[in-house]
């Protein structure tokens, strides 16, 4: 299967898990963590429901990898993630040492993967991520604005 085609399938599920996070009143951002064409984590924004602020899809699934792989090191993964990594998460990627980031729709408020900030391209940092965007950005973009939308 080409790498396009194994994006869309891993981002159409981070956007199963952003559409949990929809269901549970939650900003729905969805993340799927995969290591040689499996999932080792997948999770859903879950801040208002954790009182936690750190809560994001992209931070609980790093914390399920690492547990899943009994190292906070995850090299050799790819992080799928249905909006724009934050700063926030961006760092705990690149601490991760995640290989490569796919994400949906960009964020033009919080975006630290090119929108506002581009903190993967300093090349000062000992690690280096490889970073694609936009896939499937119009689903994952929809979700967003429909969500916001019924709370207007």
């Amino acid at each position: 299967m080409k790498q396009v085609e194994l994006d869309r399938q891993f981002m159409q599920q981070a956007l199963e898990q952003a559409r949990l996070a929809a269901l549970a009143g939650e900003v729905p951002v969805g993340a799927v963590i995969v290591r040689d064409g499996q999932v080792i984590a997948r999770a859903f924004n879950q801040p208002i429901t954790n009182h936690d602020p750190s809560a994001h899809a992209e931070m609980l699934a790093l914390r399920q990898a690492a547990l899943a792989e009994e190292n906070y090191r995850l090299p050799g993964t790819t992080l799928y993630v249905s909006l724009e990594p934050c700063t926030m998460c961006a760092g705990a990627m690149l601490h991760a040492r995640v290989d490569r980031i796919v994400y949906g729709a960009a964020d033009p408020k919080t975006g630290a993967a090119g929108s506002v900030l581009d903190v993967f391209s300093l090349k000062q940092l000992n690690h280096q991520t490889v970073i694609e965007g936009g896939v499937m950005a119009q689903e994952c973009g929809q979700l967003l604005r429909d969500f916001f939308k019924e709370r207007r």
